[in-house]
């Protein structure tokens, strides 16, 4: 049980935890690997080494710290993150490994500045915030078994189809190993992705959201290339895998899908999505359910991407313009090559600004869905909010590392 007592000292830690938590978590990190190896396979490990990971985790512990007689004002972040959680599978033995480990590491890299009063204090508060989750984690695993093609753990998928779309994204249609029903899903959720890589000699999964609307049929995912095979930077592993060594006809392991970030199907204000890069996949798929239930409620899609080669999906956007008189498409590209077309490729050429397009995205009671990299999702936010949108009508996915949410793709 947190006490008032120990709400007052991990508070009064929060300070500490500011200047010296990266520290505290690359200890953290080192040390869980180094006596559970076996759990390499759940953390993604190129975010262990360029930083991501340790990054996101102090960010995380400190604001837990800060806020820890508000955590109303967290909800969203332990929202995510227990979708990230239950996507992973994660088991409730492994926060006793978590935490055992995490609390080693802030005293041994602290030292004697910290106290048994203070290591009590912290075991109550990882105590109770590992509760919270895996409580929140356990109701979607329920959740998640329910209904045709439900289930909780990783299954195999078959990929029937695979398909260009753009020189960096590529789209996997995929169906269930053992013939049995597809899994019903929200527009703007993702699954994990698990599979083998060589490399590290280690299973990974990465996240990635479903780009097309729910159907029975299938699931799709559409996966841009991080990297490139013998490149030095260790982005991208899975995802080269996905585009070098996985045919039609292959197996991955997927989890049922997971994620907050999903379109209110129950409304019908205007919806306006705003996205950057392969940001465009939830997008997509949100794109396709309004579309394709007949649904009347105004649709904006922004888009905006470096040049047409690296453009996905742009037919299927201009396509959904041409059909439905509700639907209305703003591409943005930041450079034009020979063969550009205004009106085709491109709408506006730059990066994407809402305030140029303003008249086309400010709508009454309107819901707007941000998706892209963090740079690209805080610029649009910001806009948004400038503009006067309530903070209650800006919904996000996060491509990235961030308090906001926790790493995703790639």
């Amino acid at each position: 049980m947190l006490s008032p007592h120990h709400r007052t000292i991990v508070k009064s830690t929060a300070p500490v935890l500011a200047e010296h938590g990266l520290a505290i978590t690359r200890h953290f990190y080192q040390r869980l690997f180094r006596k559970h190896p076996e759990l390499k396979n759940i953390f993604n490990q190129a975010h262990q080494v360029v930083g991501d990971q340790p990054r996101a985790l102090a960010d995380a512990v400190h604001a837990y710290a800060a806020n820890i007689d508000q955590p109303h004002v967290l909800s969203a972040a332990i929202r995510r993150i227990t979708h990230k959680h239950a996507s992973l599978n994660i088991q409730p033995a492994q926060y006793d490994i978590v935490g055992e480990n995490l609390l080693a590491a802030i005293r041994e890299v602290l030292g004697d500045a910290v106290t048994d009063e203070v290591i009590a204090a912290w075991t109550a508060a990882y105590d109770q915030l590992a509760a919270i989750l895996m409580a929140a984690e356990s109701e979607l695993h329920r959740k998640a078994a329910e209904g045709l093609g439900g289930r909780q753990d990783w299954r195999s998928f078959t990929i029937r189809r695979i398909r260009p779309e753009s020189c960096e994204i590529t789209s996997f249609y995929l169906v269930p190993a053992d013939g049995g029903p597809v899994p019903a899903f929200k527009p703007g959720q993702y699954v994990s992705v698990r599979v083998f890589v060589p490399s590290l000699g280690l299973i990974q999964p990465r996240q990635y959201s479903l780009s097309d609307a729910p159907n029975g049929r299938y699931l799709r995912i559409s996966v841009k290339r991080e990297g490139r095979r013998g490149s030095h930077i260790p982005v991208g592993m899975v995802s080269t895998l996905l585009h070098d060594d996985f045919d039609e006809g292959d197996e991955i392991e997927l989890s049922p899908p997971f994620g907050d970030f999903t379109l209110h199907e129950d409304r019908d204000t205007p919806v306006i999505l705003i996205s950057g890069g392969v940001g465009i996949t939830p997008m997509i798929s949100m794109l396709n359910a309004l579309t394709g239930s007949g649904s009347r409620r105004e649709v904006v899609f922004v888009h905006g991407a470096r040049d047409s080669s690296v453009q996905a999906m742009r037919q299927r956007v201009r396509q959904a313009a041409r059909d439905h008189a509700n639907v209305t498409a703003l591409l943005f590209l930041e450079k034009i090559a020979e063969g550009d077309r205004a009106g085709e490729e491109y709408d506006v050429i730059g990066q994407v600004d809402l305030e140029a397009v303003k008249d086309h995205v400010l709508r009454p009671q309107a819901d707007y869905y941000l998706c892209g990299p963090l740079p690209f999702l805080r610029l649009q936010r910001d806009q948004l909010l400038a503009m006067g949108v309530g903070a209650d009508r800006i919904h996000y996915e996060v491509f990235g590392s961030d308090i906001l949410g926790t790493p995703k793709a790639a």
